[in-house]
């Protein structure tokens, strides 16, 4: 949270780290001339240090959802410390806590705590993975905020990975991992799936997996190089989505023919599913705004689009003509896609910048295929049919759902779609 005021409440007794007094109820604290400005006094930083583990605090309006489609403000309650920096001309307000008690928080924020227990067992050991892998390179320069290794006339290729936090390990929201506090009311499944993996991690040769996750697949699952760095990750590959993990139509979707076959169709596959009750364990109340998970469709009028594009990418287009897709990945998910306009043209990728470009958020995913028809007012229509929600890499968290319901355990589901990896206990 970074606001250039911050109103929190203390619940319980806390003391400061600058004075002897302990402190307790509803407090300000603004940035104000290169400092915090904390009840008259002025600090570089500050920290709030509970009396017991049962105090907790409460920061009012914490964005959540930022620059996604459901972005909205939410009051959110929190265990452990709380410290105050300055940064970015603002305010930061900083929780420390326990790892495992920062797991249950994920869980329950990623997803519903009345899940089933083998879902909230898979996802314990795939957050704690990944926040483990986040925290074994960091300081090592090799993760990529806004990477553009190829940039030129004809192409923009960007990718958007976790960058280093400077003063802190991972953000609380999706950018890293959902983790909204306390405000997610845990239950005795979580607490019971965090206790029942404890220490437990995927682990591919002698490297904790960089576990990444998505909403829904579509269907096939997306390798890790197509969306971000050009490095391979083994265990983050292709899967087909289903029992038998084959299907003769995903047999190979980089080949624009059978991508549009896939995606104009539905097929028998885990997240292949409009079960509210199974939905509703992956889905919290403002993810559950969007109804289309496993396909998809996004109309715009040519003026919407064209305006929305020139504005999105910085790039005067003119008048949008045509979207071509000129490279999909395994999952029939594009990573370059051709804008046409009446000015200029250009091949931009990778997934998200595609995204990126052509929502007001981030449109759902970048495996879709474009339809142009005319409107009454013979207007051009351009009409996007698309494939799951999200990058698609490693579990696709509808799809892992649908599997804990029809009674795989949480091996079976980290199996399935992490390859070749192991569950480890790490510690």
């Amino acid at each position: 949270m970074n606001e250039k005021s911050i109103c929190f409440q203390l619940n319980g007794v806390f003391k400061t780290d600058a004075s002897e007094e302990t402190i307790t109820g509803i407090h300000e604290i603004s940035f104000s001339e290169g400092k915090l400005l904390f009840e008259g006094g002025k600090h570089e930083t500050l920290r709030f240090i509970p009396s017991e583990e049962s105090c907790s605090f409460d920061l009012k309006g914490v964005t959540i959802g930022k620059k996604f489609h459901w972005e909205q403000k939410q009051d959110q309650r929190f265990l452990g410390e709380l410290r105050f920096i300055v940064e970015e001309g603002a305010v930061t307000a900083i929780n420390t806590l326990p790892l495992e008690w920062y797991l249950t928080s994920v869980i329950s924020s990623e997803m519903r705590a009345t899940s089933s227990l083998e879902l909230l067992k898979a996802h314990a050991v795939i957050s704690r993975s990944w926040l483990l892998a986040q925290l074994s390179q960091k300081g090592k320069n090799n993760h990529c905020g806004n990477c553009k290794p190829a940039e030129t006339a004809e192409e923009r290729i960007r990718w958007y990975d976790r960058e280093d936090h400077l003063h802190f390990d991972v953000c609380a929201d999706d950018h890293c991992q959902r983790y909204q506090g306390i405000t997610q009311i845990s239950t005795k499944a979580v607490e019971t799936a965090i206790q029942a993996t404890r220490g437990e991690a995927l682990k591919y040769g002698e490297e904790i997996c960089d576990a990444r996750f998505s909403k829904s697949c579509g269907g096939v699952a997306e390798k890790f190089e197509n969306c971000w760095e050009p490095t391979p990750h083994p265990y983050l590959a292709k899967v087909v989505d289903n029992a038998n993990e084959t299907d003769a139509d995903a047999q190979d979707l980089t080949i624009e023919a059978n991508a549009e076959k896939w995606i104009r169709n539905s097929y028998d596959s885990f997240c292949n599913t409009t079960d509210k009750e199974i939905l509703s364990q992956v889905l919290n109340d403002y993810d559950q705004k969007t109804p289309d998970f496993y396909r998809w469709t996004v109309t715009y009028t040519q003026t919407a689009l064209t305006e929305l594009v020139n504005r999105r990418t910085g790039i005067d287009f003119g008048s949008i003509i045509d979207l071509i897709p000129v490279e999909r990945g395994v999952s029939g998910r594009l990573t370059k896609l051709k804008i046409v306009g009446e000015k200029r043209s250009l091949i931009i990728g990778k997934e998200l910048e595609i995204r990126k470009s052509l929502s007001e958020s981030h449109l759902y995913s970048s495996a879709f295929v474009v339809d142009k028809e005319k409107n009454n007012d013979g207007e051009t229509i351009f009409k996007l049919t698309g494939a799951g929600w999200g990058h698609g890499v490693g579990l696709c968290q509808i799809g892992a759902a649908v599997m804990a319901h029809k009674g795989y355990d949480y091996r079976q589901i980290l199996q399935h779609y992490y390859k070749d990896s192991e569950i480890v206990k790490v510690y």
